[in-house]
């Protein structure tokens, strides 16, 4: 029922930006929370950042804040994640999720999520 999307992965150099894209279906931003997670190779998936489906607040992980920002922009059908200061340790996968509002539990927790993107892959090189 709900379609995610991610782009804007790449290469990038430590200390360097990049602009994740989530095109995500009309109910994903109308019923659902926005995450965006991550997977190192050989790690476990982790929390990244989530945005509320009404945009009004959003959530961190402690090694992004002040680095990161989570933004959306339902006109658009879209969640973005802008990452500044990368390091070399957050070369991963990120993947965006859709969580309905009606699930209980740490927005921190990939299990909440029912949707889940493709990924797209960020490579931060030194």
């Amino acid at each position: 029922q709900v379609q995610l999307v991610e782009s804007g992965g790449g290469l990038v150099q430590a200390g360097g930006s990049l602009r994740l894209s989530c095109a995500a279906s009309g109910r994903a931003f109308g019923s659902y929370h926005i995450g965006w997670f991550r997977q190192a190779p050989g790690k476990e998936r982790d929390f990244v950042a989530t945005i509320t489906w009404s945009g009004s607040e959003t959530y961190y992980a402690d090694f992004v804040k002040g680095r990161f920002t989570i933004s959306r922009d339902s006109a658009k059908n879209m969640v973005y994640l802008q990452m500044n200061s990368l390091k070399n340790e957050e070369t991963a996968v990120y993947s965006c999720a859709a969580r309905s509002i009606y699930v209980s539990g740490t927005y921190g927790g990939p299990g909440t999520y029912a949707y889940w993107g493709q990924g797209t892959q960020v490579t931060v090189s030194s």
